[in-house]
C-alpha cells in the first residue's frame, strides 16, 4: 500500500514539474517577445514555415505569436497573402489581441482576396454589435475595405448603424468608411448624404473632422447642408483634432466666400470703416486661437482663411505665425516660403521690416535660397534696399549656378525698383563681368543690357557710376572673347549694333564707333561655330554697321561675307533672316548680294527708311516674367504653389458672393432658444383689475424695473491701479448704503400704510364677525323654540 501511494505521489510530482516548466517557458517567451521586439523582425526561415501550423493550433498563444510574425513580415514588405484562409478562420477568436491582429491583416489583404473575405461577412456583422468600440470600428473598416460591389448595400447599412453608435470612435470610423462606399458604388450617394448630414450634427469633436472629409469626397458642392451647422462648427473648431481642423477650415472658407457677404471698406472723412458680416466675424474669431497651434498645417490653413476671407485690417495677424513656423523644419520652411512669395507680392509692407528673417544661409537647399531671394526682392524698397543689395551681391558667389543667376538678376531689379541705387548696381555688375566664372559673366551681361538700355532711354549723356553707358558698351565689346554664354554674346552684339552710331567722333570708319567694326571682324571668324541666337545677331550687326557707313569698302566686304555665310546656313531661321536683310539693303547697295545687280521685285526702301526699320522701335525693355519670381495666379493652400504647376487635387477658391444669403437660414434650434422673447414688465401704473391666480391660460409675469424690457448687467471694468480699485469699491459701498437707507425708509412708510389699512380691515372684519355671531345665535334660538 505504501508503494502504491509513493508511486502516485511521484507521478503527480513529475506532472506538476512538467506543467510548471511549460508555464515558465511560455511566460519567458512572451517576456522575450515584448521586450525584444527585434527578434520578431529577424526571424529565421524555419520559424516562417511554422506560421501555418501555429495558426491552426488550438493554443491562443501560438496563434498570437503567428499573427505577430505575420504583421512583422507585412511591415517589412513581404507578401504573406498565402496565409489568408488560415487567418480568416481566426476572425471569430475569443482573444481580443488575436482579433485585432486578424483585422489588421484583413485590412491589408481583403482587397486582394475578396472571395475569401466574403466568407467572414457574418462575423463582421456580428462584431458590429460587440461591446468593445475598438472591435466595432475595426469590423466596419474591414467590411468597407472589401471592394466587392455586391455587398455595397450591406456596407451602407453598417455605416448607418455605426453612424448612430454611442462611441465617437465608431462614428469616426463610419465617416471614414463613407468615401470607400461611394467609390465602390456611386449610386448610393443619396443614402450616404443623409448619413453625412447626421454626422455633421454630431456633438463630439472627434468625428467632425472625418465627417468633413466624407463631405468633401461625396458632395463637395452641397454647401446648403452646412447652413444650420455653420455657427456650431465655428464654435467647436478649436476642439477638433489637428488634421480635422485643416479640412474644416478649408470647408468653412469655401462656405464663407460662397454664402456670406464680402467685407467692405468705406471711407468716412479721414477714417476708414470696415463692414464685416457677423457670421464671418465668428469664423475669424474662432480660428484666430489656432495661430498658436503646434501643427504647421493648421497655422497655414488659418493664414489662408484670414488672407482670403478677412478684412484688410486683419491681414497683419498672419505675419508672426508664418515667421514662427518657418524654422520648424526644412520641409515646412519650403512651403512657408511659397506662401510668402504670394503674400509679400500683394502686401510687401507686412514683411518689409522683417527682411533679416529671409537672409540666405550657407546650408540652405538650392530651392530655399532661390525663394528667399525672390521674397527679399518683393520686400525691396527705399528704406531697406542697401542691405538687400549687399545680400544679393554676396549670393552671386554661391556655388549653385541657378542661385547665382537669380541673385544677379535681383541686382538688376533692385536698380529698377529703386532708381537711386542704379550707380551702385552698375558698379557691382562691372566687377562681375571680370569674374573667372562664365555663369557670373553671362548673367551680368544680360542684366547690364537692360540697365544700359534703360539709362540710354532716360538720358544718353548722363554719366552713370563714373562711366557713360557707351563706355560700358565699349568695355563689353572689347571683352567679347571672354564671354562664352550664347545669350550673353548675343546681348553684346545687339548693344554694339544698336548704339554704335558715332557721327563726327569715329576715327576708323566714318559714322561708326571705333570698337564696333572689330567686333564684327571677330564674329566673322567664328560664325559657323556660334549658336543660332548669336548668328542671328551677327547678321543684324552687319546690316546695321553697313547702313551707318555704306561707302566704307572694308565694312561692305565684311557685311557681304556675313550675309553669304547666312544664306547657306543649316538653320532655316538664319536663312530667313539673311533673305530679309538682303531685301532691305538692296536699295542701299544693289550689289549687296555678290557684286552683280539683280532685279528686285516689290518696293525698294531708301537708306533712311531701312534705318528706321532696323534701329527704331527697339526701345522697349522686356521685363522678367512674373513666373520667374513666383506663381501669383495659383492660390495659396494648394500644391501648385510649391511645384509651380497646377495639381489635380488643388481646390478652386470660389469668388465672393457680394450680397450673401439670408442669415436666417443659418439659425438653428439652439439659436432660436438662446434668443428668447423679452420678459413682460409691469409697473404700479398698470390696470387695477384683479386676476385669478389659478385661472387657466395666464402666463407667468417676470417683475422687472419699469422702462426696461430686459435686465442690464454692469460691464466688467478692467483695473490697472489698486488705489482706484479700492476707491471705486468705497464709492460703490457708499452708494449701496444710501440706497439701502432709502429702501428702508420706503419700506417703513409702506409698512405704516399697510398697518393702517390692516387695522381698518381688522375692525371691519370684527364688526362683520360680531354681526354673523349675533345672527347665528338668533337663528339657533329660533330653532330651539320650534
Amino acid at each position: 500500500m505504501d508503494n502504491v501511494n509513493l508511486n502516485a505521489l511521484t507521478e503527480n510530482a513529475a506532472r506538476l514539474g512538467m506543467r510548471i516548466q511549460e508555464t515558465f517557458s511560455e511566460h519567458t517567451r512572451d517576456l522575450s517577445i515584448t521586450r525584444g521586439g527585434a527578434s520578431i523582425f529577424d526571424m529565421p526561415d524555419d520559424k516562417v514555415k511554422n506560421i501555418g501550423k501555429q495558426l491552426d493550433s488550438s493554443s491562443d498563444r501560438e496563434k498570437l505569436d503567428a499573427m505577430k510574425r505575420l504583421i512583422a513580415l507585412i511591415s517589412k514588405g513581404r507578401d504573406v497573402s498565402n496565409y489568408f484562409p488560415q487567418v480568416v478562420k481566426n476572425v471569430a477568436s475569443q482573444n481580443l489581441e488575436i482579433r485585432k491582429l486578424v483585422y489588421i491583416y484583413l485590412l491589408r489583404y481583403a482587397e486582394h482576396e475578396p472571395d475569401l473575405a466574403l466568407l467572414s461577412i457574418n462575423t463582421f456583422q456580428k462584431d458590429l454589435a460587440d461591446p468593445s468600440p475598438l472591435i466595432r470600428a475595426m469590423a466596419l473598416r474591414v467590411l468597407s475595405g472589401i471592394k466587392v460591389p455586391m455587398i455595397c448595400g450591406l456596407v451602407v447599412l453598417a455605416i448607418k448603424k455605426c453612424a448612430a453608435d454611442l462611441s465617437p470612435y465608431v462614428r469616426k470610423a463610419a465617416a471614414l468608411a463613407i468615401p470607400k462606399a461611394f467609390q465602390l458604388d456611386a449610386a448610393q450617394q443619396p443614402a450616404l448624404i443623409s448619413v453625412i448630414t447626421t454626422l455633421l450634427r454630431d456633438r463630439s469633436p472627434l468625428s467632425i473632422g472625418s465627417a468633413i472629409v466624407a463631405f468633401e469626397f461625396v458632395c463637395p458642392t452641397r454647401l446648403d447642408l452646412l447652413h444650420q451647422q455653420y455657427r456650431r462648427l465655428c464654435k467647436i473648431l478649436i476642439d477638433v483634432d489637428e488634421w480635422g481642423q485643416v479640412y474644416l477650415l478649408n470647408l468653412l472658407l469655401k462656405y464663407a466666400r460662397t454664402m456670406l457677404p464680402k467685407p467692405t471698406v468705406s471711407q468716412h472723412g479721414e477714417s476708414m470703416e470696415e463692414e464685416v458680416d457677423a457670421d464671418l466675424q465668428l469664423l475669424l474669431v474662432s480660428s484666430e486661437p489656432l495661430f498658436q497651434s503646434k501643427n504647421p498645417a493648421v497655422v497655414l490653413a488659418v493664414v489662408r482663411v484670414f488672407y482670403y476671407a478677412g478684412p484688410p485690417s486683419s491681414t497683419s495677424k498672419i505675419v508672426n505665425p508664418l515667421l514662427r513656423i518657418m524654422h520648424v523644419s526644412r520641409e515646412v520652411e519650403r512651403v512657408v516660403l511659397a506662401y510668402l512669395l504670394i503674400i509679400s507680392r500683394a502686401h510687401p509692407q507686412l514683411f518689409s521690416t522683417q527682411y533679416q528673417r529671409f537672409l540666405v544661409r550657407t546650408d540652405d537647399p538650392s530651392q530655399v535660397k532661390r525663394d528667399k531671394i525672390k521674397v527679399m526682392l518683393n520686400l525691396c524698397d527705399v528704406d531697406n534696399h542697401q542691405p538687400l543689395l549687399r545680400e544679393f551681391i554676396d549670393c552671386a558667389e554661391d556655388v549653385d549656378d541657378v542661385v547665382v543667376g537669380d541673385s544677379i538678376h535681383a541686382v538688376g531689379r533692385c536698380a529698377r525698383v529703386v532708381p537711386s541705387c542704379t550707380p551702385q548696381c552698375l558698379s557691382a555688375l562691372m566687377i562681375m563681368i571680370k569674374s573667372r566664372h562664365d555663369i557670373v559673366v553671362s548673367n551680368a551681361v544680360l542684366v547690364l543690357k537692360a540697365l544700359i538700355q534703360n539709362q540710354l532711354l532716360v538720358d544718353a549723356s548722363a554719366p552713370v557710376a563714373s562711366q557713360s553707358p557707351r563706355s560700358i558698351i565699349s568695355l563689353l565689346a572689347r571683352r567679347i572673347d571672354d564671354i562664352k554664354h550664347p545669350q550673353a554674346r548675343a546681348c553684346v552684339l545687339w548693344l554694339v549694333g544698336q548704339y554704335s552710331a558715332a557721327p563726327g567722333v569715329s576715327t576708323v570708319v566714318e559714322g561708326v564707333a571705333d570698337w564696333a567694326p572689330d567686333v564684327l571682324r571677330k564674329i566673322c571668324k567664328s560664325f559657323n561655330a556660334e549658336g543660332p541666337l548669336v548668328r542671328l545677331q551677327a547678321l543684324t550687326l552687319a546690316a546695321k554697321l553697313f547702313l551707318l557707313s555704306p561707302t566704307d569698302q572694308r565694312l561692305g566686304l565684311l557685311c557681304r561675307h556675313v550675309l553669304s555665310l547666312g544664306r547657306y546656313d543649316l538653320n532655316y531661321d538664319v536663312r530667313d533672316r539673311t533673305r530679309m536683310l538682303n531685301s532691305l539693303l538692296i536699295g542701299v547697295s544693289p550689289t549687296i548680294n555678290g557684286g552683280e545687280k539683280e532685279e528686285q521685285g516689290g518696293v525698294i526702301l531708301r537708306r533712311e527708311q531701312v534705318i528706321k526699320v532696323l534701329f527704331d522701335g527697339k526701345a522697349s525693355i522686356i521685363e522678367e516674367s512674373e513666373e520667374t519670381f513666383g506663381h501669383h495666379s495659383i492660390p495659396i493652400g494648394t500644391l501648385g504653389i510649391v511645384t509651380g504647376k497646377a495639381a489635380l487635387g488643388d481646390s478652386i477658391l470660389p469668388e465672393w458672393l457680394e450680397g450673401g444669403i439670408d442669415p436666417l437660414l443659418r439659425q438653428n434650434e439652439e439659436d432660436a432658444l438662446s434668443v428668447a422673447p423679452p420678459p413682460q414688465a409691469i409697473s404700479s401704473a398698470g390696470s387695477t383689475a384683479p386676476r385669478a391666480l389659478g385661472s387657466a391660460g395666464v402666463t407667468p409675469i417676470v417683475l422687472t424695473p419699469t422702462g426696461s424690457s430686459t435686465p442690464v448687467r454692469e460691464a466688467k471694468e478692467t483695473w490697472r491701479d489698486l488705489d482706484k480699485f479700492y476707491a471705486s469699491d468705497d464709492d460703490k459701498k457708499g452708494s449701496e448704503s444710501s440706497l439701502e437707507e432709502e429702501s428702508e425708509e420706503d419700506w417703513e412708510e409702506d409698512n405704516d400704510a399697510h398697518e393702517s389699512e390692516g387695522s381698518r380691515d381688522n375692525t371691519a372684519d370684527d364688526e362683520s364677525s360680531e354681526e354673523d355671531e349675533q345672527e347665528g345665535a338668533d337663528g339657533s334660538s329660533a330653532k330651539i323654540q320650534q
